[in-house]
């Protein structure tokens, strides 16, 4: 039975939550106020603290519209009845983000130095920290620059980009734009699942995904390929870095965003897909979700194939692709947890459970074809002890079960 397609939303992830935003001194100050509307409207309650250099982008006012309540910006600022302001800020809040984040807020992070009332809040946090960088190229790339962030990595700091385009000096180009605001409010969303659903994580696990089609080309202008949106395995990838976990997204080509957190790798053709994951080899989990075509051109074609007048067919000669997941699933370099995906038109089931069987899979996803593009998904999930049969489901909420179901396995592993 085919599924009813509805978008996919991090359902109430964001409703309640106390978010602080740092809003720093650099043009990209104005993406803050954006930041702040996009929190809202998710239901976050947010505090914002204008730093010094902030307000020569940006005015209090213009964030206090937004807000709906106090900027914070002297170190020194008393409440009737209350604590010392940072000290208040620090216990009050669920999450703090600085964005944007400048090179010199990098450094004083690393180094503790407590001179305004954002380095005091940062110093007194026991909750996640998420940082939004924005920097000429030039600093981002500079070796201080670099280990300072190296550092914050280590210290358990989250990042979201920067990402590349124009800077505002005129000609410049490279590394260093702020993030999007949607970007790190989705960066926000998996920070808060993992807090929210796992008391443990995935820190010190490497897991490979493989999501999307492959395309196999015929000549310069047609291919063949599978159908696929990648929606379920990059949903799978996010989840699984929003833990911890040292994730690399193998993705054949999609109208998707990269996963934030993800080190995602983008391939066309099946052998190219099979060359990179077995590149990114060893690791822990092997998890296939990728439509990988089965058949390619024995020969292809270096001019675009024309139609034949006279004829009214035409034939392909075809040979087989490597079965990426049988080939690693019986490798030397076998992953721990080897899951795949399985996309049946028929006995969908049965077949799954074949496939699973005959190409030493740990565990099986099986869904009808029909969930293919869509937002939602209904699979049969298949092991040795048995087979559970999941209730229709957005793709995400999938990706939660099954990266449930593998902290679960690491844990009895541990024990």
């Amino acid at each position: 039975m085919c599924l009813n397609p509805r978008s996919i939303k991090y359902e109430g992830i964001l409703s309640g939550k106390r978010i602080l935003l740092i809003i720093g001194g650099s043009i990209a100050a104005y993406k803050g106020l954006d930041l702040i509307r996009r929190l809202r409207e998710r239901g976050a309650k947010v505090y914002v603290v204008l730093t010094l250099s902030a307000q020569a982008f940006i005015t209090p006012l213009s964030v206090s519209v937004l807000t709906g309540g106090e900027v914070f910006k002297d170190l020194f600022s008393y409440m009737d009845g209350e604590d010392v302001s940072h000290i208040r800020l620090a216990r009050k809040v669920d999450m703090v983000i600085i964005a944007p984040c400048t090179a010199s807020r990098l450094a004083k992070i690393v180094s503790g130095l407590a001179e305004d009332l954002a380095g005091a809040v940062l110093l007194a946090i026991r909750v996640p920290l998420l940082l939004a960088p924005a920097m000429n190229p030039g600093m981002w790339n500079h070796p201080a620059t670099q280990r300072n962030i190296n550092q914050l990595r280590k210290d358990g700091v989250y990042f979201s980009g920067p990402e590349k385009g124009e800077m505002a000096e005129s000609g410049e180009f490279g590394l260093g734009r702020m993030s999007d605001p949607l970007i790190i409010v989705s960066a926000v969303e998996a920070i808060f699942v993992r807090v929210r659903l796992f008391p443990h994580s995935l820190i010190g696990k490497r897991i490979i995904v493989t999501s999307g089609p492959t395309y196999e080309s015929l000549d310069p202008v047609r291919y063949i390929a599978n159908r696929s949106s990648g929606k379920q395995g990059h949903a799978i990838a996010a989840v699984l870095a929003s833990l911890g976990g040292d994730v690399v997204l193998v993705s054949g080509p999609v109208a998707l965003r990269d996963p934030w957190g993800v080190q995602t790798i983008h391939v066309e053709k099946a052998q190219e897909m099979y060359c990179t994951v077995q590149s990114a080899l060893p690791a822990d989990v092997l998890i296939c979700v990728a439509a990988v075509v089965d058949w390619r051109a024995d020969v292809i074609s270096a001019q675009k194939i024309k139609k034949q007048p006279t004829a009214s067919r035409m034939n392909l000669d075809l040979v087989e692709n490597i079965d990426i997941l049988s080939d690693l699933g019986k490798s030397v370099l076998r992953p721990r947890l080897v899951i795949g995906f399985s996309a049946e038109t028929g006995d969908v089931l049965e077949n799954a459970k074949t496939k699973r069987l005959k190409k030493k899979v740990d565990w099986m996803l099986a869904n009808h074809v029909c969930a293919i593009g869509g937002e939602r998904n209904r699979v049969y999930f298949i092991r040795d002890e048995g087979v559970e049969a999941w209730p229709e489901m957005e793709k995400f909420v999938v990706a939660e079960r099954l990266v449930k179901k593998i902290v679960d396995f690491f844990e009895k592993l541990s024990y």
